[in-house]
C-alpha cells in the first residue's frame, strides 16, 4: 500500500493513502532502528510504502506501519552472533559499568557492551580504549538491541576445564595407588597364613 506523507510530529507521521484517507504510522512503526524523530527517516511529500496495522472505526482513527514490511535486521543479528560464539572486538569507550565494543559486522544501531568485570585480561589487567580481544557472546537484548560480551571468559572457562582435568587425573592417580595398597596388604594376609599353617603342621 502507497500513501504520501502529509505531516511529520514528534511522535510519528501523518500519511495519506488516497483523497482523504489519512492514518498515522507512530514513529515505534517508522523504522527498526532507533530514532529519535521521524524526520529522520522521512521528509513531507514522500511517497512510502505501509501496512494497516488497525483500525479503529469508532474513532475512525486508521493506524499504519512501515517497518513491518522490511525484515527485523535484530534476526540477522542473532543468527551471526550467536551466544557462545566468539568475536573479536575493540574497547572503544568506557565508562562507570563497563565499555563499549566495537565489533566488525554489528549493525551500528546495535550496542555491543562488557560489563567491567568481564574485561579482566589474562594477566589481571582491565583492558583499556584501543585494545582488540577476543570476546564471547554472553547474552543478546532484543528490548533494547544490545549484545553483551565479555572478554574474561574467552580463557576463564578454558582454564577452569584444565583446573577440572587435573583434579580428575588427580584422582584416578590415588585411586589406582590405594587399589595397589590393597593389593599388596591382602597379599601379605595370605602369605602370614599361609606361614601360620605351615609352622603349625611342622
Amino acid at each position: 500500500q502507497k500513501a504520501t506523507v502529509r505531516n511529520i510530529t514528534n511522535f510519528g507521521v501523518f500519511a495519506e493513502l488516497e483523497d482523504g484517507v489519512e492514518g498515522l504510522i507512530h514513529i515505534s512503526d517508522l523504522s527498526w532502528n532507533k530514532i529519535k524523530h521521524p524526520s529522520e527517516v522521512v521528509t513531507p511529500g514522500d511517497v512510502i510504502d505501509v501496512q494497516i496495522l488497525d483500525f479503529d472505526e469508532s474513532n475512525h482513527k486508521l493506524s499504519l506501519g512501515r517497518k513491518q514490511l522490511v525484515a527485523n535486521p535484530w534476526d540477522e543479528v542473532e543468527k551471526k552472533f550467536a551466544v557462545g560464539s566468539t568475536v573479536e572486538g575493540t574497547v572503544a569507550s568506557t565508562n562507570d559499568r563497563g565499555a563499549a565494543i566495537t565489533v566488525e559486522g554489528l549493525d551500528a544501531d546495535v550496542e555491543a557492551f562488557a560489563f567491567t568485570r568481564e574485561l579482566v585480561k589474562e594477566d589481571g589487567k582491565q583492558a583499556v580504549v584501543g585494545d582488540t580481544l577476543s570476546f564471547k557472546v554472553i547474552e543478546l537484548r532484543r528490548s533494547n538491541r544490545r549484545v553483551l560480551l565479555s572478554h574474561l571468559r574467552t580463557y576463564a572457562e578454558a582454564r577452569e576445564k584444565a583446573v577440572a582435568a587435573e583434579v580428575e587425573g588427580t584422582k584416578k592417580a590415588v585411586k589406582k595407588i590405594n587399589s595397589n595398597v590393597e593389593k599388596t596388604t591382602l597379599g601379605d594376609i595370605d602369605a602370614l597364613a599361609a606361614l601360620k599353617d605351615k609352622l603349625e603342621n611342622a
